[in-house]
């Protein structure tokens, strides 16, 4: 995600978190820096937790995701699909040349 998506993420969870819990934050701070991000994070949760506000803890997942995106599945590999190339594969499988 872009700086922009961030910063209106962390935006949204600024104010979520002061409306519900007083909690005052800096979201361009949170934008950029990933360790004080996850310390909002790990605070939403826990608040989301005990206090009932389910959204804050799909904040805290938005910005989790922005913030430390993961890298996309590899894609399987295509299986052999003439009999030319199963009997090459077959071939070479499991023995050196």
């Amino acid at each position: 995600m872009n700086e922009t998506q961030r910063l209106a993420i962390a935006a949204l969870m600024h104010v979520t978190l002061r409306r519900k819990t007083g909690r005052v934050t800096d979201t361009e701070w949170m934008a950029r820096n990933a360790e004080y991000a996850a310390e909002i994070m790990r605070y939403a949760r826990e608040r989301a937790r005990d206090d009932a506000l389910p959204e804050l803890a799909e904040l805290a997942d938005r910005l989790e995701q922005a913030m430390f995106p993961k890298p996309p599945a590899p894609a399987p590999a295509a299986a052999p699909s003439t009999s030319e190339e199963r009997s090459l594969l077959a071939r070479y499988v499991g023995r050196l040349r």
